[in-house]
């Protein structure tokens, strides 16, 4: 595993934490659900984090949270989903985004190929086989491979300034 870090020099400062939640809350995204599944146990989290890195392989980079169960289990199973959320669940992600409860309750889902969860209803899904993992602060970036992708039609759930909304075509 390769962990980032910022070096400091006395002529550079990094931004706060609180200036950079605010600063970085502009910048608009998506939003999935990252699922994995070990020992019958099924794990889940809420992501913005996460973005294509190639086309020549298909891959995707996740970023977790490594404090979270979802995340150690993707380190130990090298594998996970990517459910992209569709603009009417809002809901959905916020019943995943909260830590100690019951995340799976009523979600409509199934198993995919790789054995991960896959949440039924939502605009995507990406099957994904880990390649790499390096350490960035408080999170692991997993590099991944796409095993299988499907997609439905719809929009997107969007994120902005830490709300959920809808995305607008000009």
């Amino acid at each position: 595993m390769s962990t980032i870090s910022s070096k400091e020099n006395n002529s550079s400062k990094l931004v706060s934490s609180e200036e950079f939640r605010n600063v970085i809350s502009h910048f608009t995204s998506g939003v999935s659900i990252i699922t994995v599944r070990e020992d019958d146990v099924d794990y889940g989290i809420t992501a913005s984090a996460v973005s294509s890195v190639s086309l020549e392989p298909p891959m995707l980079l996740v970023c977790a949270n490594k404090s979270t169960g979802t995340c150690h289990t993707i380190s130990k199973v090298g594998s996970f989903t990517v459910n992209i959320l569709a603009e009417h669940q809002g809901g959905l992600a916020l019943q995943f985004a909260r830590a100690n409860t019951e995340k799976f309750k009523d979600v409509n889902m199934s198993y995919g190929e790789l054995g991960n969860p896959v949440l039924h209803d939502t605009l995507a899904q990406i099957e994904c086989r880990v390649v790499e993992e390096v350490t960035g602060g408080t999170h692991s970036v997993f590099l991944a491979e796409v095993q299988k992708a499907e997609a439905a039609s719809g929009d997107p759930l969007v994120y902005f300034k830490g709300k959920f909304g809808q995305f607008k075509q000009s």
